[in-house]
């Protein structure tokens, strides 16, 4: 299994059904691309859990017994915004989609995916990039007469700092990029948004609970 090789991606679990977690554990431990460090069966265990060290890539169950996952995921972005978060769940609506990537989440993808499809995914999010199951995707294409925008973590990240007041120089600072490249970032908010100015940039936001 090369359980030992630092060249595997770590991967933490959260699912309360042990069945399922234990076959993700095996399945993800047994390829050649990641392993499993830990397995949470609740929001609580994980949320110690990671205040103890977190992983490259977490998989997270929606339904939860003490929680949302979608709530939760929003949570540990902000707590651990180098987390990378792949939503693992069986629900397949719109909605649901969009709000767990509004909330953070890096990754979509359903539990009747491919074997394939979970492998994928885990590399593509722990590259920083977004990945959507098939099904998902032609889900969210189909969206497009709806006039949907995404918006990726850093973007969103950068949308709550102006929100809380931030300069565009101290929200530099904090998040180690140049002040050009945040004034980039600015300029495609405010096109994604429709704003004219920061002012009804955050206003949108608000309206559409990307920032709190």
């Amino acid at each position: 299994m090369g359980t030992n090789n630092p060249q595997l991606i770590n991967v933490s679990i959260v699912e309360d059904h042990k069945i399922v977690a234990n076959s993700l554990r095996k399945l993800i431990d047994d390829s050649a691309i990641a392993r499993v460090t830990n397995v949470y069966y609740n929001l609580k265990s994980c949320r110690s859990g990671l205040a103890k060290g977190f992983p490259d890539v977490l998989l997270l169950d929606i339904g939860l017994p003490d929680g949302d996952g979608v709530e939760f995921c929003a949570e540990i972005t902000k707590t651990y915004p180098g987390l990378k978060i792949i939503m693992l769940t069986s629900y397949k609506e719109f909605n649901v989609a969009k709000r767990a990537l509004h909330s953070g989440a890096h990754g979509y993808v359903l539990k009747n995916a491919e074997t394939e499809e979970i492998f994928a995914g885990i590399e593509t999010v722990n590259k920083g990039e977004l990945f959507l199951c098939e099904e998902i995707d032609i889900l969210l294409k189909s969206k497009e007469k709806e006039k949907v925008v995404w918006f990726s973590p850093r973007e969103k990240e950068i949308l709550q700092y102006t929100a809380d007041g931030y300069t565009m120089k101290e929200i530099a600072d904090k998040i180690h990029l140049s002040e050009e490249t945040v004034k980039t970032y600015r300029k495609n908010l405010l096109v994604k948004l429709d704003a004219s100015n920061t002012s009804l940039m955050i206003k949108k936001a608000c309206e559409q609970n990307l920032v709190v």
